[in-house]
């Protein structure tokens, strides 16, 4: 008599999976993907503003780079709760954390990382 689950010590089936922990890692994964969302798009701004700054001699956009350190902040937090919940490697942790600090890798990353939990989860 063989488990399936020895196999890989990170797979989960839905069938060992309570419902409140499912609810949980929802509640986690949606959090996550707005955060991933909002700093992506700050990280974009912060981008225009740099070219901006730089490239033409724009001043007065100073702020965009402070909101972008905060929201990358809380975009840490909710990261790093979704990484606990669904128990990801520390590498998984850490690429999914530096994807809010370049261009565009947060959005792929939050599609990535959405797709996979929600196919472990049975979400």
């Amino acid at each position: 008599m063989t488990d399936d689950n020895l196999d890989s010590p990170t797979s989960v089936t839905t069938a060992t999976v309570p419902e409140a922990q499912k609810s949980r890692v929802r509640g986690a994964l949606l959090r996550y993907r707005v955060l991933a969302w909002v700093t992506g798009v700050w990280l974009l701004l912060l981008v225009a503003e740099v070219i901006a700054n730089y490239g033409f001699g724009a001043d007065g956009f100073g702020w965009v780079g402070v909101a972008h350190g905060w929201i990358y902040f809380i975009y840490l937090i909710m990261t790093v709760d979704l990484s606990i919940r669904v128990r990801w490697p520390i590498g998984k942790l850490i690429a999914t954390a530096i994807a809010g600090t370049i261009p565009f890798l947060s959005f792929y990353f939050e599609h990535v990382r959405t797709r996979e939990v929600k196919a472990q989860y049975d979400l």
